[in-house]
């Protein structure tokens, strides 16, 4: 959806769709799909006026698309397309990426940040100028990426989940590195608060993290053992790096959902894809963070058992920050 306007990119699925996207075949052994004939639209719908305003048509199924009023993004399995909003969409540039599943794209106000073609590569395209960064971001295949809302900041996390690294634009420099956990997880999203100085982090342990980006980029902070999960410890040279890392300034648990076994959550790996057609990763998507202002997050989660919970950034007895769980609601009955 375009912000709060009445435009709604759609892009088709189902066994028979008007607008194709992975049709799958019925039970019936004599019904048979010819992938040559299949072509897969990103229509424009006008919710308004209740009709469509233009359409663009992809010669591959479509993982994702990112909207604002100046422009569209269209992420495919293996390539990014760039369009300036018109009638109809004007392409501005393409770009290969290694293998994405996830149609991991983020789209600021004046930047567009996807995977590269090696893993563990960002690609930062700048939606005014057309200059193009990349950052080494890991060495592992990309699971999610965050914008400020400003786009000077950037957020990323690899399949193997265990850190969230900070990234500056446009100087591309590596602000601080943050402590996930130390096993292994599918981080589902990263969301920075509208003001920028807070990030929320969900995986598949069904937690929900957030970090004081203050704190974490600021080396007089990080001095200070109090303000440490580790205390002391974190300042005693020789000890594992676990020991040392920024954590969360707070964590709170989320639902996934009551889901079928056959359903689950993601898949962990960011380049290999198997599950329901047409559904980014093949898995229904869970943990997506919205920020409704600074102090309100709202994790949502689709599938069979859909829902969206509701927390609250506020402070616990000792002055801490902490999430309070503030309601939740199944949304498809």
């Amino acid at each position: 959806m375009l912000g709060n306007k009445s435009y709604i990119a759609l892009v088709g699925g189902g066994k028979q769709p008007k607008y194709p996207q992975n049709k799958v075949p019925p039970e019936d052994p004599d019904w048979s799909v010819n992938d040559t004939d299949i072509i897969y639209e990103v229509q424009i719908w006008n919710d308004k006026t209740e009709r469509f305003t233009t359409s663009t048509e992809f010669k591959t199924p479509v993982q994702r698309v990112r909207l604002s009023q100046s422009h569209m993004i269209v992420a495919l399995l293996n390539s990014i397309c760039i369009y300036k909003m018109k009638v109809p969409p004007v392409k501005s540039a393409e770009y290969e990426t290694v293998n994405n599943p996830f149609g991991l794209c983020e789209l600021g106000t004046s930047i567009v940040a996807f995977p590269g073609r090696a893993a563990g590569q960002v690609k930062i395209y700048d939606l005014n100028t057309g200059n193009v960064s990349i950052i080494p971001a890991h060495e592992s295949p990309l699971r999610a990426i965050g914008i400020s809302r400003n786009g000077d900041l950037i957020a990323t996390a690899s399949e193997k989940g265990t850190i969230i690294r900070l990234w500056s634009f446009p100087s591309c420099t590596k602000l601080a590195e943050l402590r996930r956990g130390v096993d292994p997880a599918a981080v589902f999203s990263l969301a920075f608060s509208p003001d920028g100085s807070t990030l929320a982090v969900t995986s598949d342990k069904s937690s929900l993290h957030i970090y004081d980006l203050i704190i974490a980029t600021n080396a007089s902070s990080q001095a200070d053992p109090s303000q440490h999960k580790y205390g002391i410890l974190s300042k005693i040279p020789g000890l594992p790096r676990a020991f040392s890392d920024i954590y969360p300034t707070a964590t709170a648990k989320f639902e996934m959902g009551d889901e079928p076994t056959t359903w689950g959550p993601h898949g962990r790996s960011a380049t290999l894809s198997a599950g329901i057609p047409g559904v980014p990763g093949g898995r229904p998507t869970k943990g997506l963070i919205g920020w409704l202002d600074d102090g309100t997050i709202l994790v949502l989660g689709a599938g069979y058992d859909a829902r969206w919970e509701r927390f609250l950034v506020g402070r616990d007895d000792s002055g801490k920050k902490c999430l309070v769980a503030n309601g939740w609601r199944r949304y498809i009955i």
